[in-house]
C-alpha cells in the first residue's frame, strides 16, 4: 500500500551485466585460463581496478590498459580486453538492457521518477558502453564527475535530492550486496538484481502495477477503471475471428480526456478500445456510438483517422457502448513548441496540422453522409448555451470574467456561419505525426465532432499561440520567440489554413478566439469539479486555472468590442446598449 515514487537503476550490474558474470563462457571460447577477468577486474581489495575506476582514480582508457596488463600477469597470454568487452555488449547486453529500459518506460508512465548511476564507462574509440537514451531517465548521476564511489551513501544522498524525493519514496536496484546495504541504511528500499526477470518481478510487487508491454502514450490500468477481461476476450474472438492462445493484456492511455481508451493487445495486434463515460461525460450526451459513425465516414473518405473495426452497443459485455480502433502507431507531440523535431522543420509539422484541418472542413457532407449530425447555421448559438450551461453545473465559485462573457457573446453572434464537419476539439496533440516527416497519420478525440462553424476549430487550434508556456493545464508558445523556435506566428498558421479552403480569416476573428477560451475555461472548470468531488482525471485543474482562461477569453472580447465600437457610425452609438461593448 505504501507509494514509492521514484526508482534508481545502477548502471553495472542491472542495466548492464556485470563484466565477470559473462568472463566464464567468454575464457572457455577464447582458450584463456578460467578466471581470468574476474581475478584482474576485482583483485586487490580497496586498490581493485574497479573500485579504482568508480572511484575516478582510472580514466576508462586506463582501465582497460590496466586490465590487459593484469590478465596477462595472471594468465601469462596476451588478453584481448576488448574483444571481450564487445562480446559481452553483443550478446549478454542485449538480453537484459531491453527490458530494463522497458520497466524504465512503465515506470515514468505512472508518474514516477527514474535516476541512473552511471559510470560512464567507455571503450577506447570513446563510444559509451551503454547505448541507452538517457531520456529514459529524470536524474543521471555521473560518479566519475561527482568525485563519489560506492557505496559512499553520499552518491543516493545527492542521487535523491536531485529526484527530490525522500529514501522512503525510492527504490534502488543494484547488484552489489554492499551498495544495497548502505542505502538502506539511509532508509532507501531495495532489489538486489541476480536474475533481471526476478528482480524485475520483485520490483512489481512493490510499485503494484507491471513493469512491461509498454506502448507510448499508455499506463497500467487506473484502479476504479478496469474491465473485465474475460467478457471482452471472448467478444474479441467473435468479432474478429481469432483465437489467441495468450490471455490478452490492457493498458490505459494516458492522454488529455482520453479517461475511458484503452489498448488491447490481443494475439500479435493491437488494439483500441474507447468505452462510453458512466455517466456520459461533457455537455453532448453520448458519444461513443457518433464518434463511430464520424470515424467510420471519415476513413472512407481518406481523412487520416485509425481504421474503424466494430461497434458494441451491448451494455452486457462492458456496461456501456464500445468501439474497436486498429491502434496507428506515430509521435504525439505534447509540447507545440516542438522540441522533437529539428528546428528548420518545425514549420511544415505546423503546415501539415494546417491542411489536415483544411481537409475535414472540406469533406463532402452528402458523399460521407454527415449531413444530419447536426442543424445547420446556428452552431455557435447553440454551442454558448451548452457550454454555459454546463459551467453553471460545474460551478464552484464565481469568476467575473465568465459572467461578463455569459453577457457578452450572445450579443455577438456572427451574422453567419459557413456549416461544415467540426472536429470539436482540435489541437495538436490529437494528432499522430509520422516520425521522420511532417504527414499526419492520423486525428484522434472526435468526441465533440457535429456540423458547426469552422471557424471555431480553427481558433481552438490558435489557442496554443496566446497560452504561457508555464500554464500547467495547456502550454502554450505566449511571449516565446517562435521566430528563433522556427514555428509560424499565429497569423501566419491562420493564412497556412485559409490559403488551404480558399477564405480570409473575418473582421471578428477575435469573437472566435473568446469563444474558443469560453469554452476552455468551462472544460477546466469541469476538471476542477471532478477533483474536488473525488473524480480525479487525468489533467485535473488548479482553481486559478479557469479563472486565468476565462480573463484571456475576455481580453478578446474587449478586443472584438472595441472593433464594433470604431464601426459604428456616430449617430449609432449611443443607440446600442452599453454591455454590447466590451468595456
Amino acid at each position: 500500500g505504501f507509494s514509492y515514487k521514484a526508482v534508481i537503476f545502477e548502471e553495472s550490474g542491472v542495466l548492464l551485466p556485470a563484466p565477470h558474470r559473462t568472463a566464464t563462457d567468454w575464457e572457455a571460447q577464447s582458450c584463456i585460463p578460467a578466471g581470468t577477468i574476474q581475478q584482474a577486474v576485482l583483485s586487490g581489495g580497496e586498490n581493485s581496478l574497479s573500485l579504482k575506476y568508480s572511484r575516478g582514480e582510472l580514466t576508462a582508457v586506463e582501465f582497460l590498459q590496466e586490465m590487459g596488463q593484469q590478465c596477462f600477469e595472471i594468465a601469462n597470454v596476451r588478453v584481448p580486453v576488448d574483444s571481450f568487452l564487445w562480446d559481452l555488449i553483443r550478446n549478454e547486453m542485449i538480453k537484459q538492457l531491453p527490458i530494463m529500459a522497458e520497466a524504465a518506460q512503465c515506470i515514468r508512465a505512472e508518474g514516477l521518477k527514474t535516476a541512473l548511476l552511471s559510470h560512464n564507462l567507455c571503450l577506447g574509440a570513446g563510444e559509451r558502453f551503454l547505448p541507452l537514451d538517457q531520456q529514459h531517465f529524470d536524474v543521471v548521476v555521473e560518479l566519475l564527475q561527482e568525485g563519489m564511489a560506492r557505496p559512499n551513501s553520499g552518491i543516493y544522498k545527492l542521487c535523491l535530492e536531485r529526484l527530490g524525493v525522500q529514501p522512503q519514496e525510492s527504490i534502488l536496484l543494484d547488484s552489489s550486496s554492499q551498495n544495497l546495504k548502505a542505502a538502506a541504511q539511509l532508509g532507501m528500499k531495495t532489489v538486489k538484481v541476480d536474475d533481471p526477470e526476478a528482480a524485475l518481478k520483485e520490483l512489481e510487487t512493490h510499485l503494484g502495477f507491471p513493469l512491461q508491454g509498454f506502448v507510448p502514450y499508455t499506463r497500467s490500468v487506473r484502479p476504479g477503471m478496469e474491465i473485465p477481461k474475460d467478457r471482452l476476450q471472448k467478444y474479441l474472438e467473435d468479432v474478429l475471428g481469432a483465437h489467441p492462445r495468450a490471455p490478452l493484456e490492457l493498458r490505459q492511455f494516458d492522454h488529455g480526456e482520453s479517461t475511458r481508451s484503452y489498448l488491447v493487445r490481443f494475439g500479435g495486434r493491437l488494439l483500441v478500445l474507447k468505452k462510453e463515460e458512466e455517466p456520459p461525460d461533457g455537455p453532448s450526451g453520448p458519444s461513443v456510438p457518433r464518434e463511430y459513425r464520424v470515424l467510420k465516414a471519415l476513413s472512407e473518405a481518406g481523412v487520416p483517422v485509425p481504421p474503424v473495426l466494430a461497434l458494441c452497443e451491448d451494455r452486457s459485455i462492458l456496461g456501456t457502448p464500445f468501439f474497436l480502433l486498429e491502434h496507428r502507431a506515430g509521435h504525439i507531440h505534447r509540447a507545440v513548441a516542438l522540441p522533437a523535431v529539428p528546428l528548420c522543420r518545425r514549420r511544415a509539422w505546423y503546415g501539415a496540422m494546417a491542411n489536415v484541418l483544411a481537409r475535414i472542413h472540406s469533406l463532402d457532407l452528402g458523399a460521407a453522409k454527415l449531413q444530419d449530425l447536426g442543424e445547420h447555421g446556428n452552431y455557435i448559438q447553440q454551442q454558448v448555451e451548452t457550454w454555459t450551461k454546463q459551467y453553471r453545473a460545474v460551478e464552484t465559485q464565481v469568476i467575473p470574467a465568465m459572467e461578463r462573457l455569459i453577457q457578452w457573446l450572445p450579443l455577438h453572434f456572427p451574422d453567419s456561419q459557413k456549416t461544415t464537419l467540426v472536429h470539436g476539439d482540435f489541437r495538436m496533440d490529437h494528432l499522430v505525426f509520422h516520425p521522420d516527416r511532417p504527414e499526419v497519420l492520423a486525428v484522434l478525440g472526435w468526441k465533440f465532432a457535429t456540423l458547426g462553424d469552422p471557424l471555431c476549430d480553427l481558433a481552438n487550434n490558435c489557442m496554443s499561440f496566446f497560452l504561457p508556456a508555464h500554464f500547467s493545464a495547456l502550454r502554450g508558445l505566449r511571449k516565446c520567440d517562435l521566430g528563433h523556435l522556427g514555428i509560424p506566428t499565429a497569423e501566419e498558421y491562420s493564412q497556412m489554413y485559409c490559403g488551404h479552403v480558399g477564405v480570409e480569416l473575418p473582421e471578428n476573428w477575435n469573437f472566435y478566439l473568446a469563444f474558443a477560451f469560453f469554452r476552455r475555461a468551462v472544460m477546466l472548470q469541469g476538471r476542477l469539479r471532478g477533483s474536488l468531488s473525488g473524480r480525479p482525471a487525468p489533467g485535473d485543474s488548479s482553481p486559478k486555472d479557469a479563472e486565468f482562461v476565462a480573463e484571456l477569453a475576455w481580453d478578446f472580447a474587449v478586443k472584438e468590442g472595441f472593433r464594433v465600437f470604431e464601426n459604428l457610425p456616430p449617430t449609432k452609438l449611443l443607440a446600442r446598449h452599453c454591455s454590447t461593448w466590451a468595456g
